[in-house]
């Protein structure tokens, strides 16, 4: 009897058949994709791969612009048997060198732009081969992969076999990878289709970035498993977005998407009366940014609670009969996943009582890359992943998110980690010490500024330090201010009071 095949790929795949000369894909320049154009694209990157004679389990790392062929690659990857390693496009040389060194990857493949230095990076990690490619379908992957033959026989994978690695970035010391299986990103999959009702004829405008979790996987997965076309943007442009709400049905966004689109003067009514489902997520929602969706669209936003470790964990109902959507919570626990709020002590704590936010599930990660130690501390005794947030359920059941017991900011949709800023920062002539915290910021969610002590004498420069830092780290990242003073706040064990910092300076972008 022959074993199932638990690839990823197969289950998205099985939409390429059902009508193999419709569109699945249309870019923002007028190009066309259709399911079987898919389906070959593929089969000749995985085949490619193959040539190769990769080791089982070799990592593919990929920093790219956006364009369909970058998310080709990711599907080759995941045919070939291999393992998805997706790296912004804005990270830096140092970033980038740690990833390589960490990861180990078999294959890179950079924007043509990048090579100069990408290729450098690879080489002294180790990686035994480089491919280029670009948004405008040119590169050496894809002059290669041309020559390959059309025909490929997906690997044969488990369930809890690895599919992906994302990195996320430490509140202190290194990033850490969190190890995504097949099964768990099927499992995430089929229920987030189920649960938001994806309907035939559904059609998802796709303006996320494909590096991670929101636009490759909950999107992108979303779309293909249900053999629905995907109106693709290489970038988030509101204009662009309005432009096809009149022909689509879904999309899904950060709150920043939400809040660009509400300064659009052509948002009404009328431009979404086809639309089905506005998804929110990635970053906290403010509730003006709800209420203001609502009255201006007729549509209530649904807001859901995810992390790269574990895809998609809650969500406010799609179905009416499901229940209401409540702005301001994250909803309830998804089909099959388990989240419960424990105190200090770990015990388990009722309505409305504010604790560490718990969870368990097969979409939860096997564990962080070559951290047999840190994923050891980040489960429980009994099996549940700690998940660094703080939250509190209501009578209904309904999840709030209050804080982020890591430090972490999110701005623009994007994680960014105060301890990897601050190093920089730190490090820096002139710089006694600093310390970076969030604040309120009406488009990003939180805006990232920093405070520095200088050093006695030295004279600091904000527009330096900022130029050092763009040098340095992305640019989302980078404080949007820097300001200086004589000391930090302490407490009474010298721990920086953040809180006070964020205090002083909340009312800064209001």
């Amino acid at each position: 009897m022959k074993k199932h095949n638990s690839n990823l790929f197969c289950a998205l795949r099985a939409a390429f058949d059902q009508n193999p000369n419709a569109v699945a894909i249309e870019t923002d320049n007028g190009l066309a994709y259709t399911w079987h154009d898919l389906e070959r694209a593929t089969a000749m990157l995985a085949n490619l791969l193959g040539s190769l004679r990769l080791p089982a389990g070799s990592r593919v790392a990929a920093q790219t612009d956006k364009s369909v062929e970058a998310l080709l690659l990711y599907l080759a990857t995941l045919r070939a048997g291999l393992v998805y390693l997706p790296l912004n496009i804005a990270y830096q040389q140092a970033e980038l060198d740690y990833f390589l060194r960490d990861a180990e990857p078999a294959v890179v493949v950079c924007a043509s732009r990048n090579l100069p230095w990408v290729g450098p990076l690879a080489d002294k990690a180790g990686v035994a081969h480089v491919f280029t490619l670009d948004d405008d379908r040119t590169g050496s992957l894809l002059a290669r992969a041309a020559q390959m033959s059309d025909r490929h026989e997906p690997a044969h994978r488990d369930v809890d076999d690895l599919a992906a690695i994302l990195y996320t970035s430490g509140t202190t010391g290194r990033s850490k990878g969190a190890m995504l299986t097949h099964g768990n990103l099927l499992s995430n999959a089929r229920t987030l289709q189920a649960y938001w009702d994806w309907q035939p004829g559904d059609v998802l405008i796709h303006a996320l970035p494909i590096f991670h979790v929101h636009g490759l996987f909950v999107a992108s997965h979303g779309a293909l498993l249900n053999g629905s076309t995907m109106l693709w943007l290489s970038k988030f442009d509101p204009r662009a977005v309005l432009e096809r709400l009149p022909r689509a049905t879904v999309f899904m966004g950060v709150p920043t998407l939400y809040v660009r689109l509400l300064a659009e003067p052509g948002l009404t009514r009328e431009a979404c009366a086809r639309m089905r489902l506005f998804v929110s997520g990635s970053a906290p929602l403010l509730i003006e940014t709800f209420r203001e969706w609502q009255t201006r669209t007729g549509h209530t936003l649904l807001e859901r609670y995810g992390m790269s470790e574990t895809v998609m964990l809650a969500s406010n109902p799609c179905r009416a009969e499901d229940g209401e959507r409540v702005g301001g919570t994250v909803g309830r626990p998804l089909p099959g996943v388990q989240i419960r709020v424990v105190g200090d002590d770990g015990a388990l704590l009722a309505a409305d009582e504010v604790g560490h936010i718990q969870v368990r599930g097969p979409n939860v990660f096997k564990g962080y890359w070559r951290m047999p130690e840190k994923t050891a501390e980040e489960f429980t005794a009994d099996g549940w992943f700690k998940t660094g947030d703080v939250g509190r359920f209501d009578g209904r059941g309904y999840l709030t998110i209050v804080g982020r017991s890591k430090d972490l900011i999110i701005s623009g949709g994007y994680n960014v980690y105060p301890a990897e800023i601050e190093s920089h920062l730190n490090d820096t002539e002139g710089v006694a010490e600093s310390a970076v915290v969030g604040v309120p910021h009406a488009d990003f969610g939180e805006g990232v500024i920093a405070i520095v002590v200088p050093r006695p004498g030295a004279v600091l420069d904000e527009a330096a330090l900022v130029a050092r830092l763009k040098q340095q780290i992305a640019n989302y990242k980078v404080p949007k201010r820097i300001f200086f003073q004589d000391e930090l706040p302490r407490n009474a064990m010298g721990k920086v009071q953040k809180n006070l910092l964020r205090s002083q300076h909340e009312k800064l972008f209001a």
